[in-house]
């Protein structure tokens, strides 16, 4: 089930929602009236999902890495087991 909450809301029920993501729970939060990022479980299997079902998996680049990662290297780190 996924709530969808304001940036207002989230600074001032932090607590709240972060107990109500640790039972399942996801939340899309809007900033300036637009989804701006999803809050959802780390653990639980299929919290993160497929890379192929998260809209940003095939976005185009919006900059460069400071970090001297390559983007294999990033999709790994947020994707796990799933990046060949």
């Amino acid at each position: 089930m996924s709530t969808t909450i304001n940036v207002k809301t989230l600074r001032y029920e932090m607590r709240r929602i972060v107990e109500r993501v640790k039972r399942g729970e996801h939340f899309t939060v809007l900033y300036r009236s637009r989804p701006a990022f999803r809050i959802v479980p780390v653990h639980g299997g299929a919290a993160l999902g497929r890379p192929e079902d998260d809209s940003l998996y095939g976005a185009g680049a919006v900059g460069q890495s400071s970090d001297g990662l390559t983007s294999v290297d990033h999709d790994r780190s947020l994707y796990g087991r799933f990046v060949e």
